[in-house]
């Protein structure tokens, strides 16, 4: 049974607490992402992304310069362990209603897992065993 290592991202993005919702802002942009880890030294503080962004600082008409990430950030992010089955982390995204899981290992960063990595490995899948039944039926 597949794991969360097996699809997890490894190179994840992360931004230091210290940090404003315009230098988040302007991470998510140049790199075509949708959120950020926040860190304090090694330790997660939370995630920021971009809806984030908008529904707490663009929609209230605050300035992005003035917004520290501790007041817009996500403290109470779910995580998972990458030897937790595919299955269960994507119950446990279902059940939180997430578009993410922060992946830690002895409570250290390794990694993210998202829905579109869920897509990407469902996608696999799917054309795996689409090319196994055309084999087989070609051979039958």
């Amino acid at each position: 049974m597949n794991q969360v290592r097996d699809i997890m991202e490894k190179n994840v993005i992360t931004i230091d607490y210290s940090k404003t919702a315009l230098d988040a802002s302007i991470i998510l942009k140049e790199r075509e992402i949708s959120f950020l880890v926040i860190m304090k030294g090694e330790k997660i503080m939370g995630i920021v992304s971009e809806s984030d962004i908008v529904r707490k600082v663009a929609a209230e008409n605050l300035k992005p310069s003035e917004i520290k990430l501790e007041e817009i950030m996500s403290k109470n992010f779910k995580w998972v362990t990458p030897d937790t089955k595919i299955e269960q982390a994507v119950q446990k995204m279902l059940n939180s209603i997430i578009r993410r899981l922060i992946v830690l290992e002895n409570e250290k960063l390794v990694g993210v897992i998202t829905q579109t990595n869920f897509a990407e490995f469902l996608r696999s899948k799917l054309l795996i065993n689409a090319t196994v039944d055309n084999i087989e039926s070609e051979q039958n």
